[in-house]
C-alpha cells in the first residue's frame, strides 16, 4: 500500500462524510458514523490488494459501514433527547454535501435557496431503500455504473436499473414536498 492513512483521509475525507450525511440526518450521529468508517478503513486497508481502485474500495467499505450503522440504529428505540440540534448541521454538511463553493460571491438570497435545494435533495436521499441510497450516492459521488456495481457486488445493468428507479423516486419525494 503505497498511501498511508492520513493522505487517505485527506483526499477522501470529504468523500467520507458525504456518505455519513447521506446515511444519517442526526449531526452527532453523522460524526459518529464518520468515525466508525475511518476506522473500518483503517482497519481494512491492510487486506487490499488492488484488484480495483482505492476509491472504490474505500467506498465499498464506507458504504458497508453505513449501512450496518443504519440497520443497528432503526431496532433502537428513539430518543428525541439525544442531541437532535440541527444548528451546526445546516452549514456544515451543507457545504460538504454540496460542494457549495463560497469562492464565487454570491448574494445571501441565491446562497440560501441553494443550500434548501441541497437540504431538500439530502432529505429526498435519505427516504431511499438502503440500496437504492446506497447507488445515488455513488453516482452523485461520479462513479460509473461498472465502478458501482463493483462496490455493491450487482450487475451494471442492475445499477442502472436502481438508479432510474431512485431518481424517478426523488422525483416523486421532491414534487411532494
Amino acid at each position: 500500500m503505497s498511501k498511508d492513512f492520513n493522505a487517505i483521509v485527506s483526499e477522501y475525507g470529504p468523500l467520507l462524510s458525504r456518505i455519513a450525511s447521506s446515511y444519517e440526518a442526526n449531526p452527532h450521529l453523522q460524526q459518529e458514523l464518520l468515525q466508525e468508517i475511518s476506522l473500518a478503513v483503517w482497519q481494512s486497508l491492510k487486506a487490499f490488494k488492488g484488484t480495483s481502485s482505492l476509491k472504490t474500495y474505500i467506498l465499498r467499505v464506507a458504504h458497508n459501514k453505513a449501512v450496518s450503522h443504519v440497520a443497528y440504529h432503526a431496532k433502537q428505540p428513539s430518543s428525541e433527547t439525544y442531541c437532535e440540534v440541527e444548528n451546526s448541521h445546516s452549514s456544515n454538511t451543507l457545504s460538504a454535501i454540496g460542494n457549495i463553493s463560497n469562492s464565487s460571491r454570491q448574494s445571501p438570497e441565491s446562497e440560501l435557496a441553494k443550500q434548501s435545494k441541497v437540504s431538500l435533495l439530502v432529505s429526498a436521499v435519505r427516504q431511499l431503500p438502503v440500496q437504492s441510497r446506497q447507488i445515488v450516492t455513488m453516482s452523485m459521488e461520479g462513479l460509473g455504473y461498472q465502478e458501482i456495481a463493483e462496490v455493491c457486488g450487482i450487475s451494471s445493468t442492475n445499477v442502472g436499473v436502481i438508479l432510474n428507479r431512485a431518481k424517478k423516486s426523488l422525483m416523486e419525494i421532491i414534487n411532494h414536498e
